[in-house]
């Protein structure tokens, strides 16, 4: 099907597609129907705000925002402006939302992205038990097309002859494919936030569903990911599920360049945008007195020891998702405790893991988990004058600007994560230098491993290790690293990244640049 576009007038020349919008809505608690907005932040937002004021060639008012209703809120909000929302409450964006029905959206969402694709890349399955891809789940798939059928529906009437048009992500993996067939004009690119899974995890998809996710996305003119590992296993699952030639090009200087992958007639191209941290946000932000007012009330609860020095402090902050790794991480600090007596009431781990997917009884247990052995080292190990534990569940960006203040160790050790901004926030706020101790399987190790205690995150033993030579770090060598560190987390600020992937689609940017990962 192609759409017919009978006047150009008021389309857009850039479009950005995402399940969750720069902006939501709840509904007051006081009965009154009234709606608050909250804007949101991150590379999109900041990417779309400079198009047009100076950091693009788009004139303004020629970026839209496709993004789906993710709540009841958000829904009165879609019915009150038909989808359109007020300048007013998106800070000047052209935001389009989607009413998708709540059952279809409940079961893209959680019964297909995050159940099963989020699963896949994340490498999170138990497998003698799961997955089973049964009768519910075919349901739960058709849903899945309908969500996405819904945006490229919704970005072909929205976008101009020969638009370009970034899709983000797992939610939206159908999409390129099928605008392409509505629009084959339109420049079309899709970038993946999360790892790919190597073909032999990825294959445990049914055969259809696998197919079907690979040639959507090769549907885009353009499909980029956070590193070059991610991109490779991309491109060899393409090979050896659809069959696909893979040709790499040659980047500059010896660099690894970026990758083509031809299938039934069509070439994609695939690169590789690494994301870093703001640096000028997070140190503005990080000033604050709301920020002042939480380091305070953290050094209380952290305390000092028994030998009159202030305690160090080991801090994470995470969501509570599965493959954040935070249950190894407590045990890996319950081990640095008994291995080494010496550190105890002399450090406190300040872990701050914020409540996630919480509609996912995996999700909620895990939680509780995490709960649970903060609780049993603290029943161990705890003093009255000292909380081996400080355990946070409450979502609080202030206190985390905070907790990386004070930081002396960092704790990033997922299983797999496509890159991880907490490993580079923490340095380029950290007050006195930050020993960093990252998992290899994080996206930002890349970029990071060279500068921070590199650990094999299933390795509870490794990583008590690890943390003890965080600790023990010469805080001159610590600072030298930490400023290393915040150099590199802030090579490729947010804005860039978008820029970058608007005029890498475009075909502005000429010849492969070089690839991190």
């Amino acid at each position: 099907m192609v759409v017919e576009r009978a006047s150009q007038q008021g389309r857009a020349r850039v479009l950005v597609a995402s399940n969750r919008g720069p902006v939501s809505y709840s509904l007051t608690e006081d009965g009154s129907g009234s709606l608050t907005a909250k804007r949101g932040g991150g590379g999109l937002v900041s990417g779309l705000s400079a198009i047009g004021s100076g950091g693009g060639d788009a004139a303004e008012g020629d970026a839209v925002w496709v993004c789906a209703a993710l709540g009841d809120g958000d829904r009165e909000a879609v019915r009150r402006c038909d989808g359109k929302l007020a300048a007013e409450d998106t800070g000047g964006q052209a935001v389009r939302m989607l009413d998708i029905p709540a059952d279809t959206f409940a079961a893209a969402y959680n019964g297909v992205a995050n159940s099963v694709l989020w699963f896949v890349h994340h490498l999170l399955y138990q497998t003698p038990l799961e997955p089973s891809f049964d009768a519910e789940f075919e349901q739960q798939w058709a849903s899945y097309e309908r969500y996405n059928a819904a945006f490229a529906d919704a970005l072909a009437e929205e976008a101009d002859e020969g638009a370009a048009v970034l899709v983000q992500d797992y939610h939206l993996t159908l999409v390129p494919g099928l605008l392409r067939r509505r629009r084959p004009d339109l420049r079309i690119g899709h970038f993946s936030h999360t790892p790919w899974a190597p073909p032999d995890y990825y294959r445990m998809l049914p055969d259809a569903v696998a197919r079907d996710v690979l040639e959507g996305i090769l549907g885009a003119d353009r499909a980029a990911f956070l590193t070059r590992r991610w991109a490779r296993a991309f491109a060899d699952c393409c090979a050896e599920v659809l069959g696909a030639r893979v040709t790499e090009i040659a980047g500059e200087n010896g660099a690894a360049g970026e990758l083509e992958i031809t299938c039934a007639g069509r070439t994609t191209r695939v690169g590789v945008h690494g994301l870093g941290a703001d640096p000028d946000f997070l140190r503005e932000r990080a000033s604050r007195p709301d920020v002042t007012e939480r380091i305070g009330l953290l050094r209380e609860e952290i305390g000092g020891g028994t030998d009159g020095r202030p305690r160090r402090t080991i801090v994470r902050v995470d969501r509570t998702e599965l493959s954040k790794n935070i249950v190894r991480g407590l045990h890996a600090y319950r081990t640095l405790l008994t291995d080494h007596p010496e550190w105890r009431e002399r450090v406190v781990h300040l872990a701050l893991a914020y409540p996630s997917r919480q509609d996912l009884a995996v999700y909620r247990d895990y939680m509780t988990e995490v709960s649970r052995v903060a609780d049993e080292i603290n029943g161990t190990y705890g003093t009255p004058g000292w909380t081996p534990v400080v355990l946070y569940l409450k979502d609080d960006f202030a206190r985390s600007l905070a907790a990386y203040r004070l930081a002396d160790v960092a704790l990033v050790n997922p299983i797999r994560d496509g890159m991880n901004l907490v490993a580079k926030e923490v340095p380029v706020v950290s007050d006195e230098g930050c020993a960093l101790v990252l998992s290899r399987e994080a996206g930002a190790y890349a970029e990071l491993g060279g500068d921070a205690i590199v650990v094999n995150p299933y390795d509870v033993s490794g990583t008590a290790h690890a943390l003890h030579e965080a600790l023990t770090m010469e805080h001159d060598v610590r600072a030298e690293r930490t400023e290393r560190l915040a150099a590199a987390a802030t090579a490729l600020p947010p804005t860039r990244w978008f820029l970058d992937q608007l005029d890498a689609l475009r075909g502005e940017d000429g010849a492969a640049a070089p690839q991190p990962g």
